[in-house]
């Protein structure tokens, strides 16, 4: 049925070194491979690497995908100032931003779920590197077109030996984390197909 089509464009942002492609990748594995979903994920690199600015972005949709990149991002998760800056003007005007309140201050939308993902992360495993997969279970939590089993199973497959039990902590933190934020408050998600 119609009602039941949806194409999401998510868009991941931040620093090279946070983990933003490995959460695109988790993402786009929990869609496509756990849950069923026609996924493409793509990503980009400023010329510094780690430190430059990077993108990864993840489409899932209900239908095969005939245009891989997200144009105009329904989520865009930035896990920094400068990569807020830079993508937000990109995202849907009725898409949400998600946001680590551990470095971006200035929130250019009412649009908003905040959450201090690299403090969580900090707190809850002793590790700063870990604030991606709370980013990610944060976003989990608030996109229902996944699975949080499916998020944990490619978690699980995904990321490097020995770091699993750290990175399903930081998942699980974030998941919990975003179970606090008021949902009355955070707008409705639009489908791109009713923008």
């Amino acid at each position: 049925m119609i009602e039941n089509d949806y194409r999401n464009e998510i868009r991941f942002c931040g620093s090279g070194g946070q983990g933003i492609i490995m959460a695109a990748i988790v993402l786009a594995e929990a869609a496509g491979v756990y849950d069923g979903k026609y996924v493409c994920q793509t990503q980009s690199y400023g010329p510094e690497a780690r430190g430059g600015t990077c993108k990864a972005d993840v489409v899932i949709s209900s239908k095969e995908i005939d245009y891989p990149k997200a144009s105009r991002p329904t989520l865009l998760v930035a896990m920094n100032q400068a990569s807020c800056d830079k993508y937000f003007l990109d995202l849907n005007p009725k898409g949400l931003l998600i946001v680590d309140t551990t470095y971006v201050k200035k929130v250019p939308t009412g649009r908003v779920a905040a959450l201090p993902f690299t403090r969580i992360a900090r707190q809850e495993t002793g590790n700063t590197m870990a604030a991606n997969m709370v980013a990610l279970g944060a976003f989990g939590h608030l996109y229902k077109n996944v699975t949080a089993k499916s998020l944990e199973d490619a978690l699980m497959a995904r990321v490097p030996k020995g770091t699993e039990e750290v990175n399903l902590l930081a998942l699980r933190a974030g998941m919990d984390a975003a179970k606090h934020l008021d949902l009355c408050a955070l707008p409705q998600l639009v489908r791109e197909e009713e923008v």
